[in-house]
């Protein structure tokens, strides 16, 4: 026994070399974790190959910092509780700072809350060698701070920094430029640049991104706000997008939004679609600006005016920018209007492999048909407020790319409810991962007595050999499952229910993992809900749902004032999350509903209770605040390990009158949470 026991082979016998190899490629965090304990060998290998590190816990418990991970080079110190504070505000800096240093030696790449620059003051000196930088703040920026000191330990510090990410980041626009102007070499080095942030009211001016371009002459990448409404002083046009094109002409990513595009990019599905005015940029702007660059992979340009006629602006990209795989534009008219066969604008552009279309008020099924033939590799594809676009157009779509489509978000459309939208994504949907709809339940009733074959769009179909009858009970479409779909997204109206979605066809989903719901209204407009819940416990049909991000954080409500005959926003919580203990959850991303008048953003007492019966739950991140006695409930859940309460919404609350989020209801907590045992 002994002797035929000690020839098996097991894969602690494969070489070093092979074996780092693949406990290295292992993504997942749990899976990385539980490997590191089936022996010290594996151990050891996990502990070296670890290249990325997130920390959370309580920052003035950093003098317990975990010294086996020598080799990260990505470090995220922005999720550090009580979530928002200064990281050095109860420590001192010069102290922690080492500790840091000397844990993690080899950073490269850093993340950190940044409430003032007092902590980049601090560790900057530690990584004298960091290249990249992301830093985060929610919180208004200190009034008396001059322009520029929030970034000035950035470049003073980290000569040869090549990417800078400020999309979390809320600062002056007045910082940016003025920063790049002090430090020009610094400036000069970096590569990428991101200031792509929701809470710039304007964005950046015509001459601000100028000033930019011109001391960022290296980017590669660059994402940006900025206006580009005529109405408003400093609006980007024609001559500023020339200039940008001039001086980095190495981008290979550009992302040019409008902030009212990042802040709502929901439109009303009833529209036109034409804004009231047209955009600053024209047709023969835009062709002479993509004609230098040339390096394109990745575009998004997504106004909020209109940019009439715009087909031969694709046609040039098409032609110019040789490597260009994503496309993303909003407001863009005309970007498809084929001829008899003749395919034109957005269909030309062949090598597409992601598209997103927002707001093109004049694509029809005709146009989005000649999109699909022409963009044959398309795996990701995206349409928002295109309320011209039907059933039988997308239907044609889907058919035409069922070798290739895998990902699909089809929102705000007037024609394409969550019925209609299922409908005509069954020709692929064995084949999607990704999925967003909007939960409006519509009917396919107009189509009872339709003779396709009468129909000049199901002749073009027909020719195609694509026919088929939407409503015929045997079609062959019916009998396939969402096999692959492991991620859905839905969008609510405040007050529908989710119980009607999975009679509409999504009722088999063996693999979906992640569900993302997002729910979005006035409240104060309903006395209260038509029905006592949401319908959250229907979700218990997916096997594998362990994932769940609930966003109430668009509804508006009451929090302390409701008037008589009105709901305040703690029986919504209750309406919203009632039947949640029947999911098996594993992680909760929960966005309680908001009261604006006040500023409010907080975790009631139907909802903790609620949540606390949740009882597989591992990570639970409320993007709000609660009370700490509210958070007592919590403790309940028995393997619950990981909590966060983050008020990641601008701006933040600067003081809260009551227990709400003070640093120590959160320290008295996270002290409560560790000292229980758990299994795993």
């Amino acid at each position: 026994m002994s002797s035929s026991s000690s020839s098996i082979t097991t894969i602690n016998d494969l070489p070093d070399v092979i074996l780092v190899t693949i406990i290295s490629s292992i993504s997942d965090t749990r899976s990385r974790n539980s490997a590191s304990l089936v022996s010290r060998k594996w151990l050891c290998i996990d502990r070296s190959t670890r290249s990325s590190l997130t920390l959370r816990g309580n920052s003035r418990d950093l003098f317990i910092l975990p010294s086996c991970f020598r080799s990260i080079t990505h470090l995220n110190l922005s999720l550090l509780s009580p979530w928002g504070h200064p990281l050095f505000s109860s420590s001192s800096p010069s102290l922690l700072s080492q500790l840091l240093r000397q844990s993690f030696p080899g950073v490269k790449s850093l993340v950190i809350y940044s409430r003032n620059p007092e902590a980049l003051h601090a560790l900057a000196p530690q990584w004298p060698d960091l290249k990249h930088v992301k830093l985060v703040r929610w919180h208004q920026r200190p009034p008396q701070l001059p322009l520029g000191a929030d970034l000035v330990p950035v470049f003073e510090n980290w000569r040869d920094v090549e990417s800078l990410d400020l999309s979390s980041f809320y600062c002056w626009t007045d910082d940016v430029p003025l920063v790049l102007k002090s430090y020009p070499v610094s400036a000069a080095k970096l590569t990428v640049l991101n200031l792509l942030n929701p809470s710039f009211p304007e964005g950046f001016k015509a001459q601000e991104l100028e000033e930019i371009s011109k001391y960022c002459p290296n980017l590669s990448k660059l994402l940006i706000a900025c206006m580009f409404d005529t109405r408003y002083i400093g609006f980007v046009g024609d001559e500023t997008l020339v200039s940008v094109a001039s001086n980095c002409s190495k981008l290979r990513v550009l992302h040019l939004a409008d902030p009212a595009a990042l802040v709502n990019t929901r439109a009303d599905p009833d529209a036109q679609g034409f804004a009231q005015d047209d955009a600053s940029v024209t047709v023969a702007g835009l062709i002479e600006v993509f004609s230098g660059l040339t390096l394109l992979e990745e575009l998004t340009f997504d106004v909020c005016n209109n940019v009439r006629d715009s087909g031969p602006v694709f046609e040039v990209l098409n032609s110019k920018c040789l490597k260009l795989k994503r496309l993303k534009v909003g407001n863009f008219h005309g970007i498809s209007m084929p001829v008899e066969s003749k395919l034109d604008g957005v269909a030309l552009c062949h090598r597409l492999e992601s598209l997103s279309i927002r707001n093109v008020a004049d694509l029809d099924d005709f146009g989005l048909i000649a999109i699909a033939r022409g963009c044959c590799n398309l795996s990701k594809f995206e349409i928002q407020g295109c309320r011209n676009v039907t059933v039988r157009g997308m239907r044609t779509f889907a058919c035409l790319l069922n070798q290739t489509l895998t990902e699909v978000k089809i929102s705000c459309c007037r024609n394409l409810g969550a019925k209609s939208s299922l409908k005509a994504l069954e020709p692929v949907q064995e084949r999607i991962q990704k999925l967003h709809i909007d939960c409006v339940w519509d009917n396919l009733e107009e189509f009872d007595n339709l003779d396709v074959a009468d129909d000049e769009l199901g002749n073009k179909r027909k020719k195609q050999k694509l026919d088929f009858d939407l409503n015929d009970s045997a079609n062959a479409f019916q009998e396939k499952t969402w096999e692959k779909l492991k991620h859905l997204s839905l969008w609510f109206s405040v007050g529908e229910l989710l119980t009607p979605l999975l009679s509409l066809g999504l009722e088999d989903c063996p693999n979906l993992e992640n569900i993302c719901i997002k729910v979005e209204g006035d409240c104060r407009h309903f006395s209260k809900p038509a029905q006592r819940e949401f319908g959250l416990r229907s979700l218990a049909l997916y096997p594998k749902l362990s994932k769940m991000q609930l966003d109430c954080g668009d509804i508006i409500g009451y929090a302390h004032t409701a008037p008589s005959g009105q709901m305040d926003l703690s029986l919504w919580e209750r309406f919203y999350l009632y039947g949640i203990r029947d999911l098996n959850l594993v992680e909760l991303d929960y966005w309680p509903p908001q009261d604006r008048d006040v500023n409010q953003r907080s975790l009631s007492l139907p909802a903790a209770g609620l949540l606390q019966e949740c009882l597989e739950l591992r990570k639970l991140f409320i993007h709000g605040t609660t009370h700490e006695h509210f958070l007592m409930f919590l403790l309940r859940i028995p393997n619950l390990r990981d909590v966060q309460l983050r008020e990641d919404y601008y701006p933040a609350p600067e003081n809260d009158m009551s227990t709400e989020m003070r640093a120590d209801s959160c320290s008295r907590f996270e002290d409560a949470l560790n000292r229980r045992r758990i299994k795993d």
